[in-house]
């Protein structure tokens, strides 16, 4: 399935230059929404995970069903201040600044494989960090998908550590 055709694109949003890819109209279209996850299972399931692993907000959107697909766990990785349990926190730079990532102590047991799934692989740094605050509680990640990925932004070169997939791909 052509998934790109499913995805609106608005030009200079959220401010001038920036061309946002709204997966919004995907998710709308049950169909198109299925096919996306089913193809990102097929993609996953060789690696033989035990967890799937989605950063705040769109991963959980991919990832849980993939999860649930894949019939295992899945475990949200959120910003500071939204977990209830003892967390442990991963803080990475961005452009203008820096931000934190926050995932429960005993949400993964030491050595489990996981995968990390998300909507959109831009510059990488989100998924770099996510990636870190895995093996700082003992992950074996073992793979990232991605519904879109805006390969002109080179976030796989952060990743080189890891198999990286993407279902659709953007050159601007």
């Amino acid at each position: 399935m052509k998934f790109n055709e499913h995805i609106r694109v608005i030009a200079d949003f959220p401010k001038e230059g920036i061309s946002y890819k709204d997966i919004t109209t995907l998710l709308k279209n049950g169909d198109v929404y299925r096919a996306a996850v089913n193809e990102m299972v097929e993609k996953i399931k060789p690696w033989k995970p035990e967890v799937i692993v989605g950063p705040e907000a769109r991963g959980f959107l991919l990832g849980a069903p993939v999860a649930y697909a894949l019939g295992i766990g899945f475990v949200p990785v959120r910003k500071p201040g939204k977990l209830p349990a003892r967390t442990i926190s991963e803080t990475y730079a961005l452009e203008y600044g820096s931000d934190t990532l926050e995932v429960h102590a005993d949400a993964i047991h030491s050595g489990e494989r996981i995968v990390v799934v998300d909507d959109l692989l831009a510059t990488g740094g989100t998924m770099a960090a996510t990636a870190n605050l895995m093996r700082k509680i003992g992950a074996d990640v073992v793979g990232m998908g991605f519904l879109i990925e805006l390969t002109f932004l080179k976030g796989r070169e952060k990743l080189v550590d890891y198999p990286v997939f993407s279902l659709v791909e953007y050159e601007k």
